[in-house]
């Protein structure tokens, strides 16, 4: 069984990613492997996207402006893994001006330099472009930008600044990840080069469900022709092949996850069955009460560059998978059906909801997951951070 070893050095990571515990993020996943021979300061710090004054966007400022001032009585800094501490410096929401930008790198400088262990190598991974400001200010021995979106492809997402702060970062950092061959050639373009390490999953969780899960109330009691899609809702949803799928069959669609920014309120009833956020651990059971897993995602530059978490966690259940034909689902051709258009969507989730998985997909899944571990990721992920010791 493949292990991670103890770094050559005492090495602290240093970790800016989505807030921890808002969502399974591939970061959040790689540093459960790497804990606790590495032990980690995890960075909340606002998004990426701009501002707008709708009730989402209000409550996600009244909860950062509620950590600057009380410590939170639950949440994710209750039950943090062993060698997992997290902090949420004062921040402005924003980066469109040189003050704001000031003020946000001196206010993330300050909290992380009062929280460097002693005698420790510090190492620098972050996932948004937002923190090129730090590189060269903020103690680091070595600085990791682990590249997992093009900034500049995603709706809402203030793209001037993310797209000059991403561009900086890529050219400052010691190391460069890619998480698909996409980023890697917009990597590549730039001048620099890449270390390739795609998301991983976890086999064990997702092919043995708990059962004991309490489905929501919402969710349909004839399980017989469910096609269930998991994560954000949002403007990447190619909605024209949900409501066809849903006025030409007999299928229910379910959408489980939170509404993104650009979510598009016609998704609602009676073409879908919204059931909102589920826990991670019960979206096992999920898959197991549904027929078929579906992914469908309109074809535009957002999703050309964006590799799905999801894509691996869907193949692992054995379910039958019906995906958008894109460069990151069409290197799993073998292992899921690829629709291009909503004729061939809606004929390949009827075909899947009758006949199941196809042999063959289910043999090419077990031969190619069981290298994509996340314990083989973290395993790459920490020679990178060794490098040169």
């Amino acid at each position: 069984m493949l292990e991670i070893p103890p770094p050559p050095v005492p090495t602290q990571l240093i970790v800016f990613a989505d807030d921890w515990g808002r969502h399974p993020s591939s970061s959040q996943h790689l540093i459960r492997e790497l804990l606790p021979h590495y032990p980690t300061l995890w960075v909340n710090t606002v998004g990426t996207r701009r501002p707008r004054l709708t009730l989402a966007d209000m409550g996600r400022a009244a909860g950062i402006l509620t950590t600057w001032f009380f410590k939170p009585r639950r949440g994710p800094t209750v039950d943090l893994p062993d060698g997992l501490k997290v902090i949420a410096p004062k921040m402005y929401p924003g980066y469109r001006n040189r003050l704001q930008r000031r003020f946000n790198a001196i206010s993330v400088i300050n909290a992380v330099h009062r929280n460097l262990l002693q005698g420790h190598r510090t190492v620098v991974l972050s996932t948004l472009p937002t923190t090129a400001d730090l590189i060269g200010r903020m103690h680091a021995d070595r600085w990791i930008y682990y590249c997992v979106d093009l900034y500049d492809k995603w709706p809402g997402v203030d793209h001037d600044i993310m797209t000059q702060m991403d561009k900086a970062q890529v050219a400052l950092a010691d190391g460069l990840i890619a998480v698909s061959e996409v980023i890697a050639r917009y990597i590549k373009a730039l001048g620099r080069e890449s270390v390739a390490i795609s998301h991983g999953v976890d086999l064990l969780f997702w092919q043995n469900p708990a059962m004991d899960s309490i489905l929501s109330e919402d969710w349909p009691s004839d399980a017989r022709h469910i096609a269930l899609f998991w994560g954000l809702l949002d403007g990447r949803m190619e909605t024209q092949w949900l409501m066809r799928l849903a006025k030409d069959t007999d299928c229910k669609i379910v959408l489980a996850g939170p509404k993104g920014a650009t979510y598009q309120s016609f998704l609602a009833d009676p073409y879908c069955d919204l059931l909102g956020p589920v826990a991670q651990r019960d979206l096992p059971a999920y898959a197991a009460s549904a027929r078929v897993l579906i992914m469908p995602y309109v074809d535009e530059p957002v999703t050309q560059m964006m590799q799905p978490l999801k894509l691996k966690e869907y193949l692992a259940t054995m379910k039958p998978v019906v995906v958008r034909d894109l460069p990151s689902t069409r290197q799993w051709a073998d292992c899921c059906d690829l629709a291009s258009d909503a004729e061939s969507f809606v004929r390949l989730v009827l075909k899947r909801v009758q006949t199941g998985t196809p042999p063959e997909q289910i043999e090419a899944r077990k031969r190619r997951l069981a290298s994509e571990s996340w314990t083989a990721k973290a395993a790459q992920l920490a020679e990178l951070i060794n490098a040169g010791h």
